[in-house]
């Protein structure tokens, strides 16, 4: 069955481990923008970093619900062909 996924899979399944990584080190470091760039664009209040991580959430999702609909639909077919 792992040789019938396509790379769409894997695509939407890395993008939502990359998204979920990056919503929990910005929960973690929250000033790890500022390090990274040296620039604060909300001023070290932090509301930068919130809307981040909310984003990051909802990009984490969308990308998790797109590769699990991806996995049922391999596992419907392999069901239907056996």
């Amino acid at each position: 069955m792992v040789a019938s996924l396509r790379m769409r899979f894997w695509l939407e399944a890395g993008l939502a481990s990359t998204f979920g990584a990056l919503a929990v080190l910005t929960l973690v470091l929250r000033d790890w923008i500022e390090a990274l760039t040296g620039f604060s664009p909300d001023h070290g209040n932090g509301s930068l970093e919130w809307v981040l991580v909310g984003g990051l959430a909802l990009f984490f999702v969308t990308s998790g619900f797109a590769a699990g609909r991806e996995w049922r639909r391999i596992r419907a077919a392999a069901f239907a062909s056996s």
